[in-house]
């Protein structure tokens, strides 16, 4: 498993891109590494560490749409459901018509609903938030494009999706999240949330925002007591770099969906004015890399936390880096930019195993 080229950007991430802390677990088989560079806590100097917990903002999304799949596969749900049909008068206005829009619809962002967290102003004045105004934010403003007609990221989606797990099952989300995922799988750091609490429970790392000011000398503020009930189920969540490797090992090595669900998910239509070189499925999202290959998973970001988990299609080999920031100075000029080296150092082709096939290629040639 390649490890000093991704020593090697862990490092520049903090001497270079000027954030406090990053961390990075890779799992390949049965083999597993991590490594850390900068600080958890500018005030104390302490190490990140392996157990420490983050922020995964829309990585979230990829749990949602998961228990979403699974209640497919019971029955409880169908992928043509329509908004009105669970959630009743909750979605008209603007261009909006929640009985012309699927679970599948939101599940890709397909659905044309407006991205509620486009209105930064009005968020940052509601504060306390609860899922339906979150939505009533959104259809203050006209739908962008017809249902199923085009693409576009929406937090409101996500939200919508959620509202439709808890009228379907009965149940708040962070049970059913807990119920078909971090139960069976023991993701013990991973979990939603619940209500406004604002703490990060167990071993955690700070979180520091500079409230996206591009001056590199811009004030930094610490950000881990935030209240989570602007994002929900788009993006509250909080994991561990383990855990959520465990998560994408199980879900891309299908061993958490039935093949047709697999299948749903992972039927990926192209992304616009999003993360560039990527599609996108039920909550996933495929990401080019530079040197030719592609990898699978979801990024995720929140104030003063940014995180990246993708890993090969069979599951097989993945890794998850998250930075105790939301910037990255020159070279990169953003958090995501820096990621994607880091994901490229680790998912670099194998040089070794590349010399042998080219050795075989040239045996068989000769012979």
């Amino acid at each position: 498993m390649t490890t000093e080229k991704v020593r090697h950007a862990l490092h520049r991430a903090v001497t270079e891109g000027g954030v406090p802390g990053i961390l990075a677990e890779a799992r390949q088989g049965d083999s597993r590494w991590f490594g850390s560079d900068g600080t958890a806590d500018r005030e104390t100097g302490r190490e990140r560490r392996q157990e420490d917990r983050f922020r995964i903002g829309s990585i979230t999304k990829t749990f949602v749409a998961t228990v979403a799949l699974r209640l497919t596969a019971e029955g409880t749900l169908n992928l043509n459901d329509t908004v009105e049909k669970w959630l009743p008068g909750l979605l008209h206005g603007n261009g909006h018509d929640g009985s012309g829009v699927t679970l599948a619809q939101l599940l890709n962002n397909t659905s044309g609903i407006v991205n509620y967290t486009d209105d930064t102003e009005t968020l940052q004045q509601t504060g306390n938030c609860t899922p339906e105004q979150l939505v009533r934010m959104a259809l203050s403003h006209p739908a962008p494009f017809a249902p199923g007609t085009d693409w576009a990221y929406s937090n409101t989606n996500y939200v919508l999706a959620g509202l439709i797990i808890e009228r379907a099952t009965g149940r708040p989300l962070a049970d059913e999240i807990a119920r078909h995922i971090t139960g069976p799988l023991g993701l013990s750091g991973t979990y939603l949330p619940r209500g406004d609490d604002s703490s990060i429970v167990g071993p955690h790392s700070r979180h520091y925002t500079k409230l996206h000011s591009p001056d590199p000398d811009a004030e930094i503020y610490d950000a881990t007591e935030l209240d989570p009930t602007p994002y929900w189920a788009a993006g509250a969540m909080i994991s561990t770099a383990g855990d959520l490797n465990r998560f994408f090992r199980a879900l891309l090595g299908g061993r958490l969906l039935p093949a047709p669900q697999q299948a749903e998910m992972f039927t990926m239509v192209p992304t616009k004015d999003w993360l560039p070189g990527t599609t996108y499925g039920f909550g996933i999202s495929s990401l080019a890399l530079d040197e030719g290959r592609t990898v699978w998973g979801m990024a995720g970001a929140l104030f003063g936390s940014w995180t990246c988990a993708y890993g090969t299609r069979d599951g097989r080999h993945v890794l998850t880096v998250n930075l105790n920031a939301d910037w990255a100075n020159a070279p990169w000029d953003d958090p995501l930019g820096l990621l994607t080296e880091v994901l490229a150092a680790q998912f670099q082709p194998d040089e070794a195993a590349d010399r042998t096939a080219s050795g075989a290629a040239a045996g068989t040639a000769h012979r």
